[in-house]
């Protein structure tokens, strides 16, 4: 039985590399955001501006306490998923948690890059984006850093260099 949960900032390439690993390894992949987008049927953007973030997060709990029971799978989590509900915790208990660690500058160079606009960088580039950036990441770095697995995933920038990292996260994940 494999459960790895992907953790980390928005950008740090939880999708990209969770969809690679989860074929290498031959097993299940789930994003934890479509999980909720199809379960309530409602896109995350719309549950955050009718709802709240506080029923976001609350949906995002419920989601994980059926998702950590799934066997065999990978699981990409949003970037406020660990902070929250003691989501770190249940996530620790119940598999194999990898913090995929960027630099800030990395991830502002991928997020002002990105074709998905998120609503909460809508109004943000350059300095900004950067400084938002870094005031989150100071916030969550506290949770991120409770994973089993600290692993650098800066180097994305092709898919070959995503079949590489995926590859050496493999192993690392195996070892333990």
């Amino acid at each position: 039985m494999k459960r790895i949960y992907l953790i980390g900032y928005m950008g740090a390439g939880k999708t990209v590399l969770g969809k690679m690993l989860a074929l290498r390894m031959n097993l299940n992949y789930i994003d934890t955001d479509h999980f909720i987008e199809n379960r309530y049927r409602k896109k995350v953007s719309d549950i955050f501006a009718i709802e709240g973030e506080e029923r976001f997060r609350a949906m995002e709990h419920h989601a994980l306490m059926e998702i950590s029971e799934y066997e065999n799978v990978v699981i990409s989590t949003g970037g406020g998923f660990p902070c929250f509900n003691d989501n770190m915790k249940v996530m620790n208990d119940t598999g194999i948690t990898v913090f995929l660690d960027v630099s800030v500058e990395e991830l502002a160079a991928r997020l002002g890059a990105s074709k998905n606009v998120r609503p909460v960088l809508e109004k943000r580039s350059g300095s900004a984006l950067k400084d938002f950036i870094k005031e989150n990441l100071a916030r969550r770095i506290l949770f991120y850093e409770q994973a089993h697995i600290r692993f650098n995933s800066s180097s994305m920038n092709s898919n070959k260099e995503v079949k590489m990292i995926a590859n050496s996260l493999e192993t690392l994940i195996n070892k333990r």
